[in-house]
């Protein structure tokens, strides 16, 4: 048996993005900044891959940074923000991915930039009116929340939050990497200035990923070198996986409602299943409210049982993780915010569209059968 329940750390390759991507690593090899036909061939590729994600997303061609992934493309944000905008506060929270978090703590640390945190609830819900008085009371301000909580799952409300920064004439940045791909974004109408993506959040190849950066907003390189992607970010760039991005969002995109809708019965199956089997559970920030939390991710705390439940489910072929796969082996910073019970295991199952009914019975199966031999 084996069951993988781990998609919020990276998903499966959808086999469609495989055959898309293969002429590009066999045959149309051409490097885009060439200047003879096999180049000139992978430039029009390279550009018709941008304004087809670009009409994806409601944004312009231009508007489309191609990245390595999410890491560089939210230090790519942040960074040009503070830079160019001459940021001397930023607006964040506690839940950040660290990509977000340590660049912030480098920019500190390098420019002098304060740092403050939008108050929370207990289960992870941002206090708005604290982050409008944030927004009130400082100047010169930069905005960083991500859209969907990649441990617990919250879904944060980044409308309101873009109305509120353009109110107060704010940069705003959203880390979207957990929900590009898996939710409709229509950028015309979103008032964010910087967005990150990352193709193997969505069954996409990994090693690849973009930033919407609307226009107006600058960017500082990161990476010197030649001239690629308009003198923003050097490096030739990855074809064959920018490729297999676009096919991976076309067809997210085209199956939206359905994958919302079966993935969802999938978590609300498994939700009810540890709420009859295992009467101690508790789910973490919004994760298992349908509304406020991402479909693909659930966040349970269970009471200690005397065994690694992590190492157990992996021993009996079924792949989840106690939190963020860029903090293994530390504590989640995320759970500490809420004020989760460090003594409880927390355990965080996601999932795709490949996954099935029979899966989420028999995991909740194996969980009951370590409590029923406590009990006993």
């Amino acid at each position: 048996m084996s069951i993988y329940l781990d998609n919020a750390a990276t998903t499966p390759l959808e086999p469609a993005v495989l055959t898309a991507m293969t002429p590009y690593l066999l045959n149309h090899f051409g490097n885009p900044s060439s200047h003879h036909q096999f180049g000139r061939e992978a430039k029009a590729t390279l550009e018709a891959c941008r304004k087809t994600i670009a009409n994806l997303i409601g944004a312009d061609a231009e508007e489309i940074v191609f990245t390595s992934g999410g890491t560089e493309a939210d230090n790519l944000a942040i960074v040009s923000a503070v830079t160019c905008g001459q940021i001397d506060h930023v607006i964040t929270t506690s839940f950040e991915h660290p990509a977000v978090l340590q660049t912030l703590k480098a920019l500190s640390r390098q420019y002098h930039t304060r740092i403050s945190f939008i108050k929370h609830d207990t289960s992870g819900n941002l206090d708005l009116h604290h982050l409008e008085y944030l927004l009130r009371t400082n100047t010169r301000n930069l905005v960083s929340v991500m859209h969907g909580n990649n441990e617990v799952g919250n879904l944060n409300d980044i409308e309101t939050i873009g109305q509120l920064c353009q109110k107060y004439k704010v940069v705003f940045h959203t880390d979207a990497v957990q929900t590009m791909g898996h939710y409709a974004f229509d950028l015309s109408q979103l008032k964010v200035d910087y967005l990150a993506a990352s193709a193997h959040k969505f069954h996409g190849p990994k090693g690849v990923g973009f930033l919407y950066c609307r226009k107006g907003q600058g960017l500082t390189r990161l990476i010197h070198g030649g001239g690629q992607e308009k003198q923003s970010r050097a490096g030739t760039e990855n074809l064959p996986g920018i490729v297999g991005m676009t096919k991976a969002l076309q067809l997210a995109n085209e199956k939206l409602a359905s994958h919302q809708s079966y993935v969802q019965q999938l978590k609300s199956k498994l939700i009810d299943k540890l709420t009859e089997l295992l009467p101690e559970v508790q789910f973490n920030g919004q994760s298992a409210i349908a509304n406020k939390s991402i479909y693909t991710v659930l966040s349970a705390s269970l009471p200690a049982a005397g065994v690694d439940l992590l190492r157990y489910l992996d021993t009996e072929g079924i792949a989840v993780s106690g939190g963020s796969a860029c903090c293994t082996g530390s504590v989640s910073p995320v759970l500490q915010a809420l004020g989760v019970d460090p003594d409880r295991t927390a355990i965080r199952f996601s999932f795709s569209h490949f996954n099935t009914a029979e899966e989420i019975d028999q995991v909740a199966g194996k969980l009951a059968v370590v409590y029923q031999a406590v009990a006993a």
